[in-house]
């Protein structure tokens, strides 16, 4: 009353009056509380939704402790018309809540808001969204035809055609709608614009099974009057040669494209413009665009005269909206230096491995070459080591017309930190750009310590996630390989989900796992499946690749809380547990090809050797301790889809799996065959020795590290689970240890020896004498081995998510663990409820540590002392429980305590 008082005693405007008023009455009814990141299907205001009944999520904002939605309304209109309204819920859930109005019409934009009320009684404003649908039946919405050049340089290395349609708009538009897609790569323009901001659309997936097309709100590229279209096709994954095996035309020997436009005009009226035989084609300045070879241009060229367009009966009932961020620019990086090598060649230093290409403005005369090589490392004598790209060429090579020009590929993309310049007499560091090109996932983690070199690893490790996440999980994007490993993207997952959002991006990569699928269950080692017709595509499985149908769905699960990738791939995850179970001979898989522990560590991998036997670990105790792990997933995944009858059997063939273990590779007093540090990892891991032995196998783990003098030799199946074993088992300061060791092999290695920027494929991909490993296999970025980062923001921030109901952190963990010297250590995490923070900072033996729990979640904290009567917050001691811990709502805390 006092606040109304004055202010209707100021000499204030009605205007404002009423303004303040306003801000009262808000403060009274809201509360303070508000949402945000409001999303459908994962994605912001999405254009192309094809999900009958998509799902809605929100972030709820309050500044209070404790707070807690208690109900939620949604509305969905189209236009001013409701068609759904899901009444006052209550109910916590603010992510994934589903549509369940009248059905959704194609190609119609629909608004929705939410409000929410809390535990506090407070109510929160209406947030809105927005969301336009795809074409929903592929059967009827679908008007345009295929088309392709019929250009007989319109090859595999050969020329990039363009296509070319000119309509009239006479009306004013209200709304204009592009569906595109092709059989090769696209990119597309009205009237000079580019439709999009994607680059190598529409993606990479398996072609002939599942092929993705994309949307495009193009209202404002319309002229009132003519209108062009152009649009480019290169052959991308869909002919280009792929895999060192040299195959070429996988998916098909001829590109072709699928582009419809629908136009709605004020006065009610639509218009399709559709690709079809009425097309014009012509030859480009494009010469030829792959992706192992990179690009060639000749913009002396001018296009040939044009031709017609040829309509082909491909099918187009596999066709399906894009679920997924598509491939964008991102980071643009400048050279920080002109290297000239003792050949006399100039090199470009960009001071980064990334993955993209080169922008350049050069001024030259007609005729001039230009050359772009591109390469990650130098050898030591600075040389290019252009050697472990094997055959891929990987140039960008332009022919000038002269003057100033802009050079730039289009269907292509190289691995690089060098690019070697040939044609340019004179360079200026000005006129170069590497672009980097990646899934426009959303950044969510980060992790920073007291050590600069662990911080370093942190930077390698996301920055290999970007080179390699590009639409597809690759092994590396430099040579002539480039293919979705599933080994790779399995020992990675949970790590990927801390540096960015990839719930879309594994979703989409599943999709073509089950695709890819053999009739008897088993999963192929890459995924799209271009190794199907050589002696890597027989119909098998291998224990830690194929383990990606089922360790991915269920790790995307853990980190988002998405019920639904679960729901979507059980049918892919039984048929290959099945297939192991039918492999295995009395409940024991110790039979076919095994990738097992691969590139663990030789004793001749290197000059310097630190210990004198090689780390190799028997293929099969492998296999049966990843039996295990799988089957223990399908026990929860059972559990959590509520299929009773599958539970049981799992649980009886996980006791029979372990039992097998222990009578095949396990000695009556708990000592493995294998005396390797993987094996101990993976039977202490997945619970295969049993626990009253497991005390002495720990030991045997650390007395062998401490053996190869406290570094690490496994492969990229014991490397994940290396460091948690060891702090699940109380041997924190050996995985702290390990972490920190400076010389091969180790996580440290490349940074302090070699200044990596990326992480490696192998431990010494370049050796201490800076010679380089075999070049057959040898890339400087590939992400495996940064499966480290899982248990860095797990453990030295603490950061974790609760499973089963308390999945993709809604039930929050934060249990940081002090060692290696380390005297801070934050990490953060972007989850689907909002920002998560962990941060310590030791001094002398005082801790702080402080806790950051977004709206509508809880967290357990467990405090790193023994001193459980030392603990404070905000001045009160604070109470903890048998596990020294606390139970807390959203909020921020600061805690203080004596270690």
């Amino acid at each position: 009353m006092k606040l109304r008082f004055h202010l209707f005693n100021l000499n204030f405007s009605m205007k404002t009056k009423l303004f303040f008023l306003f801000l009262v009455y808000t403060q009274c009814v809201f509360g303070q509380i508000s949402l945000q990141n409001l999303k459908t299907e994962n994605l912001i205001n999405p254009i192309g939704t094809s999900i009958k009944n998509p799902r809605f999520s929100w972030q709820l904002v309050s500044e209070k402790r404790n707070s807690r939605q208690s109900t939620y309304e949604i509305e969905v209109r189209s236009g001013k018309n409701l068609v759904w309204s899901s009444g006052k819920i209550a109910s916590e859930t603010s992510v994934f809540n589903e549509y369940k109005g009248s059905p959704l019409q194609s190609n119609t934009k629909y608004t929705w808001q939410v409000r929410v009320s809390d535990n506090q009684n407070n109510t929160s404003p209406w947030a809105t969204a927005s969301f336009q649908t795809a074409l929903l039946n592929n059967a009827t919405d679908w008007k345009a035809a295929w088309i392709s050049s019929g250009i007989k340089a319109d090859t595999v290395n050969g020329i990039v055609p363009r296509f070319k349609r000119t309509f009239s708009s006479k009306k004013k538009v209200v709304s204009a709608t592009a569906f595109i897609t092709a059989r090769g790569l696209y990119e597309a323009q009205i009237n000079g614009k580019k439709i999009g901001d994607a680059f190598l659309t529409p993606g990479w997936t398996s072609y002939n099974k599942h092929l993705q097309y994309q949307t495009y709100d193009v209202s404002s590229l319309l002229n009132a009057g003519e209108n062009n279209i152009d649009v480019l096709l290169g052959s991308g994954w869909y002919r280009t040669r792929l895999a060192w095996t040299n195959q070429q035309n996988i998916y098909g020997k001829e590109t072709a494209l699928l582009f419809q436009l629908e136009i709605k005009y004020q006065d009610g009226s639509s218009e399709i413009i559709k690709s079809d035989g009425s097309w014009k084609v012509s030859e480009t300045t494009i010469l030829a665009s792959e992706i192992y070879n990179g690009e060639i241009q000749d913009s002396r060229k001018a296009e040939t005269a044009a031709t017609m367009a040829v309509e082909r009966d491909y099918p187009k009932d596999y066709l399906t909206s894009a679920i997924n961020e598509p491939i964008r620019k991102h980071e643009i990086l400048k050279p920080i230096k002109v290297l000239i090598s003792p050949k006399g060649e100039t090199i470009l230093d960009f001071g980064q491995n990334l993955v993209g290409w080169v922008k350049a403005k050069v001024n030259g005369v007609s005729g001039d070459k230009i050359t772009f090589s591109h390469v990650e490392m130098l050898d030591k004598k600075g040389i290019p080591y252009f050697e472990n790209l094997r055959s891929a060429k990987a140039q960008a090579i332009y022919y000038l017309k002269g003057g100033a020009e802009t050079l730039e590929p289009h269907f292509t993309f190289f691995g690089f930190r060098y690019v070697k310049v040939e044609g340019i007499a004179t360079i200026n560091l000005a006129d170069f750009e590497a672009i980097a090109l990646y899934s426009d996932m959303t950044p969510t983690g980060t992790f920073e310590c007291s050590n600069p070199l662990v911080n370093q690893l942190q930077k390698n490790i996301q920055w290999s996630q970007r080179g390699n996440f590009l639409d597809v999980p690759t092994d590396c994007p430099q040579r002539d390989e480039r293919l979705g490993w599933t080994g790779d993207a399995e020992v990675f997952s949970r790590t990927a989900a801390y540096n960015f959002n990839v719930n879309q991006f594994f979703a989409k990569w599943l999709k073509d796992v089950a695709a890819d699928q053999k009739p008897n269950g088993s999963v192929p080692f890459v995924v799209p499946d271009v190794l199907a017709n050589t002696t890597m595509g027989l119909a098998i499985g291998a224990a830690g690749w194929s383990d990606a149908s089922i360790i991915i769905p269920y790790n995307t699960f853990v980190a988002y809380g998405d019920k639904k990738v679960l729901e979507t791939q059980y049918p892919s995850m039984k048929a290959y547990s099945n297939y192991v179970r039918k492999t295995a001979v009395n409940d024991l898989w110790n039979m076919g090809f095994q990738f097992a522990d691969w590139l663990s560590y030789r004793v001749d991998d290197s000059k310097d050797v630190i210990g004198q036997r090689s780390a190799v670990t028997d293929n099969y105790l492998v296999a049966q301790c990843f039996y295990a792990y799988n089957t223990e997933i399908m026990i929860k995944t059972a559990k959590i889809l509520g299929k009773t009858e599958d539970v049981a059997d799992y649980e009886s063939l996980l006791n029979r799996i372990t039992k097998a273990f222990q009578v095949e590779y396990m000695t009556a007093n708990g000592r493995l065959i294998s005396n390797t540090q993987t094996a101990y990892i993976l039977a202490l891991q997945f619970d295969m020795i049993p626990e009253n032995l497991r005390p002495e196998a720990v030991e045997r783990l650390v007395e062998n590290i401490k053996s190869y003098n406290y570094h690490l030799t496994t492969g990229f199946l014991g490397t994940p689970f290396l460091n948690p074993v060891l702090t699940r088992f109380g041997k924190n300061d050996v995985a702290f240890k390990l972490l920190l060791q400076e010389t091969y092999p180790s996580w440290i290695y490349p940074i302090k020896a070699h200044g990596a920027t990326t992480i490696w494929e192998r431990w010494d991909s370049m050796k201490p004498d800076s010679s380089f490993q075999d070049p057959g296999m040898t890339s400087f970025n590939h992400y495996a081995y940064g499966a480290v980062g899982d248990w860095m923001y797990r453990t030295i921030a603490g950061i974790d998510t609760q499973e089963g109901d308390g999945a993709g952190y809604k039930s929050i963990k934060i249990q940081p663990q002090m060692g290696g010297g380390l005297t801070h250590s934050k990490g953060s995490l972007m989850t689907n409820y909002g920002s998560v923070v962990s941060s310590w900072k030791l001094v002398g033996q005082k801790l702080t540590l402080g806790v950051e729990i977004p709206a509508n979640t809880s967290a357990r904290v467990y405090f790193p002392t023994e001193k459980a009567d030392s603990i404070f917050e905000n001045g009160a001691k604070v109470s903890v429980d048998v596990e020294n811990s606390i139970q807390v709502g959203s909020g921020k805390y600061s805690f203080e305590m004596e270690i």
